[in-house]
């Protein structure tokens, strides 16, 4: 039987606002998402207590093509369909998939209420598959994109040092070309990598050059089962069933043929895979903000205190309404955000939304903190328990670092976007000037 929805417990278009972004192939990817999610992940809460997942999920979603949905859109419909591959679930049509379904794909992995499980199954797919997809040579997709698409095989992104996280340009990972010239030989460390434990290879950044971003590149480097690599989880505060890892690399033998696109060109690369990446973050932050405020509305509806229910304290709804009016404020920005991606060509969307994207993150975090806080304090005691009717307003509250952090702290998303956002304002209105002079340097007026 279905229930009325508790207030912004789902986004508008899910309450039945009329909405301009969705058509009849996303209504029914929306449906088909809830229910294989609610399937699949049904145990998710348990899996985040323990700090773990099935060791069988990953093969779970990989069977069902829902691992697909992680890449970036448009998808790579010619890899897909040499693959066999020519539907989703719900028999979504790969060539049909744009930025809104992959909108809902994320929203919907949220629902559980922690981005541990889904980090789990989504993390390298999403971020780790791309370079190769987008930069990677022909012969290099020959090699590892059948497995990595079909899920025998699995991948990380590793960026992350402990030297250097939002600072890219100062990552100390080495990758020197032994004398032969055969191999790449691979030193250093990476932390913090989502994944990284049950990965077969992982996307990296390495030096193969001198200081700076100019001496930066990206190779597929083998992990698990590798001689020179090791591998150890570590405890984190939230996402803790995602398999946050510290690698380590010493003396890692990697192919040269495992370059990613061109030498010198790995700052690029990494910029470019951060735009897919601040967008899920995004928007995944944004649902898991609503699963905290819309539990803790349906709280104050049923919670008495001083002889009424919560919800009849004005000072219990104004909470509610400043929470309410970012959460839905956030959304509203992403959805636009997402439909202009459907109308851009990508190589648009990164001149003129990788600052925005940026911002786009960064405000994700400030809204979940601002939720999840709110979320505890009202549910009082309850909020600070690990179980109980409280128990996901607790555990959302120590997602919030890692809304903020990863995928690029907080404060440099916030200089990104401005920086970024003058890059264009002043290009673009050199280019005015140069049109309006015109070839001669005369004005057209």
């Amino acid at each position: 039987m279905s229930k009325v929805p508790i207030p912004f417990s789902e986004p508008p278009w899910l309450m039945g606002h009329p909405s301009p972004y969705y058509n009849d192939s996303h209504k029914k990817w929306q449906k088909t998402c809830r229910a294989m999610v609610d399937e699949l992940m049904a145990d998710a809460g348990e899996w985040e207590r323990q700090g773990d997942v099935p060791e069988n999920l990953y093969s779970q979603f990989a069977a069902a093509n829902m691992l697909i949905p992680n890449l970036s859109a448009p998808l790579p419909v010619q890899w897909l369909h040499k693959l066999g591959i020519h539907t989703l679930p719900g028999g979504l049509p790969v060539d049909e998939f744009d930025y809104i379904h992959t909108l809902i794909y994320v929203d919907e992995i949220a629902r559980s209420g922690s981005l541990g499980p889904g980090g789990a199954i989504t993390t390298g797919m999403a971020f780790g598959v791309p370079p190769i997809l987008k930069f990677g040579s022909k012969s290099l997709q020959e090699r590892f994109l059948p497995d990595l698409l079909t899920g025998k095989k699995r991948i990380c992104i590793a960026i992350t040092e402990p030297s250097a996280g939002s600072d890219v340009g100062n990552i100390q990972t080495t990758a020197t070309r032994t004398k032969d010239g055969k191999h790449f030989i691979v030193n250093g460390t990476k932390k913090w990598i989502t994944n990284g434990l049950w990965s077969d290879y992982a996307s990296m950044a390495v030096r193969t050059g001198g200081p700076g971003p100019a001496g930066l590149s990206m190779l597929v480097v083998p992990l698990l089962h590798t001689k020179g690599v090791n591998m150890r989880r570590i405890k984190v505060q939230g996402q803790t069933a995602a398999g946050t890892t510290f690698i380590e690399l010493d003396d890692v033998l990697v192919p040269v043929e495992n370059l990613i696109g061109k030498e010198g060109m790995g700052m690029k690369y990494v910029m470019q895979n951060f735009n897919h990446e601040r967008l899920s973050i995004s928007i995944g932050v944004n649902r898991l903000s609503r699963v905290a405020i819309g539990a803790a509305f349906e709280y104050c509806l049923k919670r008495e205190a001083f002889g009424k229910p919560l919800m009849d304290q004005p000072v219990v709804r104004h909470r509610l309404a400043k929470c309410g009016a970012e959460l839905e404020s956030h959304w509203a920005w992403t959805e636009q955000f997402t439909y202009s991606l459907t109308k851009m060509s990508e190589e648009e969307a990164n001149r003129e939304l990788g600052g925005l994207t940026a911002l786009l993150k960064a405000q994700a975090g400030r809204v979940i903190e601002s939720c999840a806080s709110t979320a505890v304090l009202l549910f009082g005691g309850n909020g600070y328990s690990k179980s109980g009717q409280g128990e996901v307003a607790e555990r959302i509250y120590r997602e919030v670092p890692g809304a903020r952090i990863p995928g690029g702290s907080e404060d440099v998303m916030l200089d990104v976007a401005i920086r970024q956002l003058v890059k264009n304002f002043q290009r673009k209105t050199k280019e005015l000037e140069t049109a309006v002079e015109g070839p001669s340097g005369s004005s057209k007026l």
